[in-house]
């Protein structure tokens, strides 16, 4: 039996035996009796075990170690003490998995610091049994939001020839010798030796594939690991992570942005819902007023703005801005932290700078800004970035020669303004970034399960 099953039936289990099996989180003896503190991994919370001098096995009971793996056969009983309504009185208990004295996680509050060394066990502690638990739930939130709204799952490649933001970001994969490698007349690598005949990199976004299968499905998204090779080690960046990217034909951008608000408003709903222990659990722990931000975010109107107005907005504010506001430039964390202060809630921001955004975004008729929007969250800053994109087959071309963008690697790209365009728009959002605005947890180490950053790819 699972402990879920039986903590939401348990009145319905009492003066019954149960099987279980799980490990010991804790085990408190005394001169005659004791209590184990017991989870199977299926609920948040723990169960309680207890045991007296009447139990055969009492003295080898009050030895079992934490960490150890148990089968419990027990009797649920009303509990005497606080903090539970029921327990198990152990009839009988068997250890499976002994764990010896040096085992890491013992009961007592660990640094998040020492919790990253030992990533393979981290998800026995509550804090980290909470946050995967959450991140679990959250994608099959995403999976049902977009499953039921008519969109497809569409599988993006994972080894790809495209530069999606033309960053040269990218992981570059081969089979070549790189002891030995074979080059030509030009002194340039010789790819045509290479697997695929060509320069191939690990996909640093689905989108431009994404959007093929839009402008035949209408609506599809993304959902999966993407990696960028950014040497970055702030709390907010890792180089493999997780993206999902709705892409959405016959939509503009004000229509994209009724999606983000509509997608993200659900995702809030089902985790608050479904995860309620460990949403009071972060809110206690680790970000004291989460649940109250959460809900404001499900009840507010999101504010939309454009950048020229939110520039305008961050120069008229009197305060000795760290990074000076400009109009053709990208915003701080300062700036996102006043701009959702100001407005008391999530804010989008639209209209870009050309010069700062990626060649796929449409053009608008100033010539100087893109129909691009980020989406701004409190306490988060930009949560998702998104934009109509270029359905022009001339100003696409045009703007890809501008920015020193293969037309040739991207001429199935190109053509899909050809046969049968249209209109079409769609957004990312970071997983990892949606997991740490749900949860409070301010590094994106702590909701990856094993992370992958500079100088770091262990396990």
């Amino acid at each position: 039996m699972d402990v879920k099953d039986l903590f939401l039936n348990i009145e319905s289990f009492e003066n019954n035996e149960v099987v279980l099996e799980g490990w010991v989180r804790n085990n408190r003896n005394q001169s005659n009796f004791g209590f184990i503190d017991f989870n199977d991994g299926t609920y948040f919370k723990n169960l309680q075990l207890v045991y007296d001098s009447s139990l055969k096995d009492f003295d080898t009971t009050g030895h079992i170690r934490v960490g150890s793996s148990v089968r419990v056969k027990g009797t649920v009983v009303k509990s005497e003490g606080s903090g539970q309504s029921y327990e198990i009185k152990i009839n009988s208990i068997e250890v499976i998995g002994d764990s010896p004295e040096d085992y890491p996680i013992q009961p007592k509050r660990h640094s998040n610091e020492f919790l990253r060394e030992v990533a393979h066990l981290r998800p026995r502690t509550n804090l980290y049994s909470a946050v995967f638990r959450v991140r679990s739930v959250v994608a099959m939130a995403i999976h049902e939001y977009f499953q039921s709204n008519n969109y497809v799952y569409f599988h993006n490649p994972i080894i790809t020839g495209a530069d999606c933001e033309g960053s040269g970001e990218m992981f570059k994969i081969t089979t070549l010798d790189l002891n030995n490698i074979n080059k030509d007349d030009k002194g340039k690598v010789n790819y045509k030796e290479d697997l695929f005949g060509k320069q191939t990199f690990i996909t640093g976004s689905g989108q431009l594939h994404g959007e093929a299968y839009a402008l035949a499905y209408k609506k599809i998204y993304t959902f999966g690991p993407t990696m960028r090779t950014e040497k970055s080690n702030t709390k907010t960046h890792a180089n493999e992570f997780w993206m999902i990217e709705p892409e959405v034909a016959f939509c503009d951008l004000n229509g994209i942005m009724d999606i983000e608000e509509d997608m993200l408003k659900f995702v809030i709903k089902y985790c608050l819902d479904k995860c309620s222990l460990e949403i009071d659990f972060f809110d206690k722990f680790v970000e004291n007023g989460l649940k109250e931000k959460l809900n404001k975010v499900i009840n507010s109107k999101f504010v939309r703005i454009t950048h020229h107005d939110a520039i305008s907005l961050l120069k008229e504010a009197k305060i000795k801005w760290e990074f000076i506001p400009e109009y053709g430039e990208d915003i701080a964390k300062e700036h996102e932290k006043y701009i959702t202060e100001h407005f008391n809630g999530p804010v989008f921001i639209t209209d870009w700078p050309k010069d700062i955004k990626a060649f796929y975004m449409k053009l608008n008729p100033d010539g100087k800004t893109v129909a691009a929007v980020d989406l701004e969250v409190p306490g988060a800053g930009e949560l998702m970035g998104g934009s109509q994109r270029e359905d022009d087959y001339e100003k696409l071309i045009s703007r890809m020669k501008e920015m020193n963008i293969s037309t040739e690697e991207l001429n199935w790209y190109t053509d899909l303004r050809k046969f049968g365009g249209c209109y079409h728009s769609g957004f990312g959002l970071g997983f990892e970034r949606l997991v740490m605005y749900l949860t409070g947890v301010e590094n994106i180490r702590d909701v990856i399960p094993f992370p992958r950053t500079p100088n770091n790819c262990n396990y």
